[in-house]
C-alpha cells in the first residue's frame, strides 16, 4: 500500500492536481439516505441492508455502496448517483476503452499496450495510466462511455483522469459488463481485464475482497486519492464467484480523515456482504 501511497504523493506533488482542487467538486449527497436492497431469495434483502447500515452507523465521511448478484438476483445501493473523484478506480475505464477500441480495429494490444495495461491494474502506476489516457483520447473514452451506457460518468480534463467524477451506478454497470457476455467487451477483453483485477500486487487487496470466503475468487481495482475538499477518497470496486454466488461490489467514498479510515469502512461493508451471501 505504501507504494500506491508515494506515487499519488508524488503526483500531488508535482502539481498535477493544484490547478484542480476547486474544480468537479463532488455533488452534494442527500441528508442520510436509506440502504435499499432487493432480492429473489428470502430474507436476504432485510438482512443485508440491517448489517450494512450497522456496519456504517458509526463512520463518518459519505459513503456509496452498489452490490449486485446474479445467483440470487440481489442488489443493494446506497447513494447510488452521488458523485466521487475516481482516483485509480478509472483505470478499469481506461482499459475497457483500450480494448474496446482495439476491437473496433480488430487488432490485437502491442508490446507497450500491454505492458502499461498490466502495469496500471495490477500496480496501480500513474504514469502508465497517463500514457494510455493520453493516447486514447477524450473521444474514445467518451465512446466507450457511451456504449457502455455509463451516463454518469463525466472524465477529467487536461488529462487529470484521476479527477474523473465516478458513481456506484455507472461502475456497477462497468463490472456487470466485465462479468457476462455482452456486445460492449468481448470474451477475451473480459477475461483479460478480469486477470488483471485477480493479479493485483498483495498490498493493494483490500477492500471489497475483505471477509471473502476462501474459495471465494476475487478480482478488485482500488483507488484513493487526498485532496483539500473531502478529505481521502478511498474506494474498492470488486468482482467474487463462488460459494454458489456471482456477485460484484462497489464502495466508494470521500471525507475520511485517513486513507486507513476509508479502508476500514470498506471493509467493514464487504465484511457484511461476503457473510450474508455465503450464508444464503
Amino acid at each position: 500500500m505504501t507504494r500506491g501511497i508515494s506515487r499519488y504523493t508524488k503526483w500531488i506533488a508535482t502539481g498535477a492536481l493544484a490547478a484542480c482542487v476547486a474544480a468537479a467538486a463532488p455533488a452534494a449527497a442527500a441528508t442520510a439516505p436509506a440502504v435499499s436492497c432487493t432480492s429473489a431469495k428470502a430474507g436476504l434483502a432485510d438482512k443485508l441492508k440491517r448489517d450494512i447500515t450497522s456496519a456504517l452507523a458509526n463512520r463518518s465521511g459519505t459513503v456509496a455502496v452498489g452490490l449486485y448478484d446474479r445467483t440470487t438476483k440481489t442488489t443493494c445501493t446506497l447513494r447510488s448517483s452521488t458523485a466521487y473523484d475516481s482516483a485509480s478506480v478509472v483505470k478499469v475505464t481506461v482499459l475497457a476503452t483500450l480494448l474496446w477500441d482495439a476491437k473496433k480495429h480488430n487488432r490485437y494490444l502491442t508490446d507497450t499496450e500491454t505492458t502499461l495495461a498490466k502495469a496500471m491494474i495490477t500496480k496501480s502506476d500513474n504514469d502508465a495510466t497517463s500514457k494510455l489516457w493520453r493516447q486514447l483520447g477524450l473521444t474514445k473514452i467518451k465512446g466507450f462511455l457511451t456504449a457502455a451506457g455509463m451516463t454518469q460518468t463525466k472524465p477529467g480534463a487536461n488529462n487529470y483522469w484521476g479527477l474523473t467524477q465516478i458513481t456506484v451506478t455507472d461502475e456497477q454497470k462497468l463490472l456487470k459488463l466485465v462479468t457476462a457476455k455482452n456486445t460492449v467487451l468481448s470474451d477475451n477483453s473480459r477475461a483479460y481485464i478480469l486477470k488483471l483485477m485477480g493479479q493485483v500486487i498483495s498490498s493493494q487487496r483490500w477492500g471489497t475482497p475483505y471477509g471473502a470466503g476462501s474459495g471465494i475468487a476475487w478480482h478488485v481495482k482500488n483507488g484513493w486519492l487526498q485532496r483539500s475538499t473531502h478529505g481521502w477518497r478511498v474506494h474498492s470496486v470488486g468482482t467474487f464467484t463462488g460459494g454458489g454466488h456471482d456477485y460484484m461490489i462497489t464502495v466508494l467514498t470521500h471525507g475520511n480523515s485517513t486513507m486507513n479510515y476509508g479502508i476500514t469502512t470498506i471493509q467493514g461493508v464487504a465484511k457484511v456482504i461476503h457473510r450474508d451471501l455465503a450464508a444464503s
